[in-house]
């Protein structure tokens, strides 16, 4: 049996990694600044937020609002209970099974989700949309699923329809 070396990148592979690499690590930390500046939030704090004022009844359960955050439980669990005890968040045994932890966005949670969403679209819009034409934006959500469904195949953004 011959062994094979690795497949190295080709130049164009590389560059497009190396851009894709380059924007993943300094994407969030940009998108994180004025988060911070304006509430003391993470962008992962705002995201947990954010999940919960868009679901049906502003709760979730905890396994849920982990996979719609791309957390584990563990991670979610200690950033839950730190939004709960700045009175962001309230966490109870699931109404329909007492076996299930479920998190709902307080008034006050909602409050602030509503302030600081202009402050992030913002943000998005200067760091990512506004270098993007139309066709690009279909090319980025149609590569972001093609590369989802390599990382988790039942990601729950697959689950939802594509634009």
């Amino acid at each position: 049996m011959i062994e094979q070396g690795p497949r190295w990148l080709s130049v164009d592979e590389r560059a497009a990694w190396l851009a894709l690499l380059s924007t993943t690590t300094l994407l969030p930390g940009a998108l994180e600044g004025p988060l911070q500046q304006a509430a003391r939030l993470s962008l992962f704090d705002y995201n947990v937020l954010a999940m919960l004022s868009e679901a049906a009844s502003r709760t979730l359960p905890m396994s849920e609002l982990a996979a719609r955050t791309s957390a584990s439980l563990s991670r979610l669990s200690h950033v839950v209970k730190k939004l709960q005890a700045r009175g962001l968040v309230e966490r109870a045994t699931h109404a329909d099974d007492a076996r299930v932890t479920a998190t709902t966005v307080t008034a006050e949670g909602l409050a602030l989700i509503t302030e600081l969403a202009p402050i992030h679209v913002a943000s998005v819009r200067e760091l990512v949309f506004d270098h993007l034409d139309e066709q690009d934006v279909a090319d980025l959500a149609r590569i972001g699923r093609k590369l989802m469904r390599g990382l988790d195949a039942n990601h729950w953004i697959l689950r939802t329809p594509a634009p």
